[in-house]
């Protein structure tokens, strides 16, 4: 450590204690938090962004730095992050690699791909990883402490709550009517919430930008027809809100800032399930935010589809530098402890995760809007035996 003494390193009995506290937490959560309607009615509720919400273009920004980087060079480390705001786009992090990119010409090029034409002025502030943080990465320990966590449900195809399913296809379905042509005033930047009631929805929301020559009245009518009612199903029970300030023109930077990793919660589990803190998109997978939560996520699913837990829970934990986790625990939805089934069945190191998930491809820009899970395709989604 720079500057300073060599912080003192915990005791087998401290780890433990650690541990069981953790676990302890894990299945006062899951009994709490129980999920299964048929048991226990829950309400909650949940909303994601369309690709043209601020934040979510500064994930995709982001992620594509990423993803040219890793075409390039497979080992590149990149921490990433963009802010957008009022005509500027400022483009931070560190970079370690061979590659060669223009992140300022990548951002132009997602940002015309959303559908935004106006010009931006972009400041770069990119160098090389911290000398300290290469120290541990290189003997293939984690890039950064912290806490992540993965989770799995029966309850849909995808392995994820209802709601978090309905309302992905709600903005993602906003964006295909807008790029097909379908209705032609939508614009980029909009996002949606549901709640859920005893498994089905109680209430819809859908805030879309639009052109300045559509009514309200049109908006609303065509938004039930086109994109709710064929999602939602029967919707003479469900309480619908379309644009409730009445208007929505302007968007994007134009309206509001954009952060990178700023919509967690969109990214994940809806905030139904907890999350550990940290970020995803603009990260290569030496940090452990991203590659261990997509471990956990895998593990938690394959518990579910081998039939171990009609839900899961996964959560692991790591010391920077530090190749082995500080811990690794699961347990079901009643609780029930499975983490030695976990331990025993999924490796958590660093470098294991990016070997077994194949994470130094360049598949990170899908990620970056509707969810990271859920989707096929992605090598943390597969289904195993186990």
């Amino acid at each position: 450590m720079v500057g300073g003494k060599q912080p003192k390193r915990a005791s087998a009995v401290e780890e433990s204690a650690f541990w069981l506290l953790q676990n302890l937490f894990l299945k006062f959560f899951m009994q709490s938090c129980q999920f299964n309607t048929e048991k226990n009615a829950r309400t909650y509720t949940v909303e994601s962004v369309t690709s043209g919400h601020p934040d979510k273009v500064c994930d995709q920004i982001s992620d594509a730095i990423l993803d040219a980087c890793l075409s390039q060079d497979p080992k590149s480390r990149v921490a990433v992050e963009s802010f957008g705001a009022h005509g500027l786009l400022v483009i931070g992090g560190e970079i370690t690699s061979d590659a060669i990119v223009n992140a300022s010409e990548i951002a132009r090029t997602v940002y015309r791909d959303i559908g935004y034409n106006e010009d931006l002025e972009i400041i770069e502030r990119i160098v090389q990883q911290s000398p300290d943080i290469a120290l541990g990465v290189d003997q293939d320990g984690a890039g950064d402490q912290g806490i992540m966590y993965g989770y799995a449900t029966d309850e849909t195809p995808e392995y994820l709550p209802r709601g978090v399913v309905l309302v992905h296809q709600l903005t993602h379905g906003l964006e295909n009517l807008r790029r097909n042509g379908k209705l032609s005033w939508l614009r980029p930047d909009g996002k949606a919430q549901v709640t859920m009631e005893d498994g089905r929805a109680r209430t819809v929301l859908v805030s879309t930008q639009h052109g300045e020559e559509v009514a309200q009245g049109e908006i609303r009518d065509a938004l039930i027809e086109e994109l709710i009612r064929p999602i939602i199903g029967d919707v003479s029970k469900v309480e619908i809100l379309v644009n409730p300030t009445g208007r929505f023109v302007q968007g994007g930077f134009e309206a509001d800032t954009g952060l990178t990793g700023r919509k967690l919660m969109v990214d994940t589990y809806g905030g139904i399930w907890p999350h550990g803190g940290g970020a995803f998109s603009g990260k290569d997978a030496t940090k452990v935010d991203r590659s261990a939560a997509y471990m956990a996520r895998y593990a938690a699913k394959n518990l579910v589809a081998n039939g171990f837990a009609k839900e899961a829970l996964v959560s692991v934990s790591y010391a920077i530098g530090k190749a082995e986790p500080l811990m690794v625990s699961g347990v079901d939805e009643n609780g029930n402890d499975l983490s030695n089934l976990v331990r025993g069945r999924f490796d958590f190191r660093p470098k294991a995760i990016i070997q077994k998930l194949g994470l130094r491809r360049p598949i990170y820009r899908q990620t970056a809007t509707y969810g990271h899970f859920g989707k096929p395709g992605l090598p943390w989604e597969e289904i195993v035996s186990i």
